[in-house]
């Protein structure tokens, strides 16, 4: 990065931690430029690059202040309660029904799994894809079976050095997205009618799994900044038979919390002490704001008892569906699961990513899409802010491109689900994200679209919210 980046993430991490409060004057030119032992220069372009992305404005002959916008602070959600016993989990219609209506182009996809296309370098990935089919040796279908294609393996790997972990390309597993990782995962350490710790609310796609595994659940509370609440895994870790557990230690799906290095560090260290996997999703990390990189649960995984999973399908080319396993001591219960399913993940996006990841190319992409994300999560904060009933709680996290909002008890989800439909808009409704079919009076927003149509729409959603509580009253 350059200096005048470095500069403006360092300012902007003040700016999301209180420590310069909104409306509060920035350092001047001179103080920062002492300060930081920079140019003046490089200030200026700090400043400028700052005031592009809405968090500081310049007042004539006064300075540079935080936007009012840039911190706007509404109260976060509250600590989830769910039940404490494991169930039998059944997957509902909703799921599919939410997935099905993302799928229609005229919605303004708040709902959608999946950031705008616009946001990704398809043109550069298509390059790539084209350069390394016309170099393709032809016997390549056969030697790219799973574990998969050894230049992206190294590549991947080498990804890891920065978050701390030591992988090697003969640890990972490539898979068809990160879903298949993590459903490989979940097969190799469980059998039907064993029991798995999940978050709650969690990522729907988890209690398919379950399901589809005839597995059962215990929901465990989430905190919406700190993530799962290790009090409460120990208790379910003692009452139930739990042989698993499914985690998002990172930017997670739909509350976008992260917990802290030390919990994730507990946390490994709490599973391996019961001799209970981890299946970690970390789909969502490289999404992360700032230049610090966000280190995965894996790093503090002495025993192999981690199963690691990752995608390129949040990040970099979701139609690509190319995701990795980095399952520990379970590599080769999840390699064979690879072979006896799907036997490899598609050979020419394998080898089209592994020419992409061969430049820098995709730290340019990372750090202008993680740019263009914090700005839209501002934008969608501030409208938040200024339309939803009083009383509505949201989430802030730091990266990512989902925000989980929390309406007063009175207003129902799945009306103003349907509501939203009517007007072409989609939101995912709280109850998909619960076993329990929990946090009715909550939504799960997609921030990360074209600004006109989240403005949009989230004008819209403000509307029919303010029209539901009466009634629901």
């Amino acid at each position: 990065m350059k200096r005048y980046e470095k500069l403006a993430d360092a300012l902007a991490e003040m700016i999301r931690s209180g420590v310069l409060l909104p409306g509060q004057k920035a350092p001047s030119v001179r103080q920062a430029s002492a300060q930081y032992g920079v140019s003046p220069a490089t200030v200026f372009k700090a400043y400028y690059l700052l005031e592009s992305r809405g968090m500081i404005r310049a007042r004539e002959r006064s300075g540079y202040y935080v936007s009012e916008s840039a911190a706007a602070q509404m109260p976060a959600p509250e600590a989830s309660a769910p039940p404490a016993d494991a169930t039998e989990v059944t997957a509902n219609d909703l799921i599919f029904s939410v997935l099905d209506s993302t799928q229609r182009t005229e919605l303004i996809a708040l709902g959608a799994a999946f950031p705008s296309t616009r946001l990704f370098p398809l043109r550069k990935l298509a390059q790539s894809l084209s350069r390394a089919n016309r170099h393709a040796d032809p016997a390549s279908g056969g030697t790219n079976l799973s574990p998969g294609n050894e230049t992206l393996r190294r590549a991947i790997a080498r990804r890891y050095l920065g978050s701390g972990v030591a992988v090697s390309a003969d640890d990972i597993v490539v898979t068809n997205g990160g879903l298949e990782a993590l459903t490989l995962s979940l097969q190799a350490v469980t059998r039907p009618g064993d029991v798995v710790a999940i978050e709650s609310p969690g990522f729907y796609a988890a209690l398919q799994i379950i399901q589809m595994l005839k597995l059962r659940a215990v929901e465990i509370p989430m905190h919406p900044e700190h993530g799962l609440d290790l009090q409460a895994l120990e208790q379910a870790l003692h009452k139930e038979p739990v042989r698993a557990c499914w985690c998002m230690t990172n930017l997670q799906n739909p509350l976008g919390a992260t917990m802290p290095d030390a919990n994730k560090a507990a946390l490994v260290e709490l599973l391996a002490r019961h001799r209970v996997p981890l299946i970690e999703d970390d789909v969502y990390s490289e999404l992360h704001f700032g230049s610090a990189s966000l280190q995965p649960a894996k790093c503090f995984d002495s025993e192999g008892m981690v199963l690691h999973c990752g995608s390129f399908s949040k990040a970099l080319a979701p139609g690509y569906r190319i995701g990795w396993a980095i399952p520990g001591k379970y590599f080769e219960a999840v390699r064979r699961a690879k072979l006896m399913t799907t036997l490899s993940a598609c050979v020419p996006t394998q080898l089209a990513l592994a020419d992409y990841l061969e430049t820098a190319a995709y730290d340019r992409h990372l750090r202008s899409l993680r740019h263009q994300l914090e700005d839209l999560q501002a934008l969608a904060l501030s409208a938040i802010a200024e339309q939803f009933p009083a009383g509505t709680r949201v989430s802030r996290p730091q990266g990512g491109y989902f925000l989980w909002v929390e309406f007063p008890l009175a207003l129902d989800a799945m009306q103003l689900y349907r509501q939203a439909l009517d007007h072409n808009i989609s939101i995912a409704p709280g109850p998909m994200f619960s076993a329990a079919g929990d946090y009715g009076h909550c939504i799960r927003l997609n921030y990360a679209q074209p600004s006109a149509e989240l403005l949009e729409g989230i004008r819209v959603l403000g509307q029919l919210a303010h029209h539901l509580l009466p009634a629901a009253a």
